[in-house]
């Protein structure tokens, strides 16, 4: 007897359908390896965490509206020697945000800002913050047109 059909309904019902995408690997895996029952369930549960937190990582970096796919892997440091690496990846590791202290992005065009700024925010979103990417044009023109429309009143 087969109990995937019989699961299927239940755990679409929980909002666990993702384990059904693993459970065929899983249930094999689990066979060939002599695991016990308690061990199978901990390995479709992992799957189903690292699948929801996958997809909230990309819901966070579709919302971001990054321009394209930058991330500090990617980042070539020697490009520019003057970057700071090890400022770079301290950044990366969002302890700024805890400590509520402000991050500028400054320098001559070509230097990697909006590299830098891109990976910095994939990263951010990695640690589960939501992120916003701005070109600073749009950002002062978002913030002429707040200032009219307030004025105007």
């Amino acid at each position: 007897m087969n109990p995937m059909p019989a699961l299927e309904p239940p755990l679409k019902q929980l909002r666990l359908s993702g384990i059904l995408d693993s459970m065929e690997v899983r249930n094999k895996q689990a066979i060939e390896d002599g695991l016990s029952h308690v061990e199978f369930l901990a390995m479709l549960i992992q799957d189903e965490v690292a699948r929801r937190e996958q997809k909230k990582f990309s819901l966070r970096v579709r919302r971001a509206g990054f321009r394209s796919e930058k991330t500090l892997e990617s980042f070539d440091f020697s490009y520019n020697p003057s970057v700071n690496k090890a400022l770079i990846l301290d950044l990366a590791t969002c302890r700024f945000l805890e400590e509520k202290a402000p991050v500028l992005i400054v320098g001559p065009c070509g230097t990697g800002k909006s590299h830098t700024a891109q990976a910095l925010g994939h990263a951010t979103a990695r640690n589960g913050y939501e992120v916003l990417f701005t070109p600073i044009g749009k950002l002062l023109g978002m913030l002429q047109c707040s200032a009219s429309i307030t004025l105007g009143h």
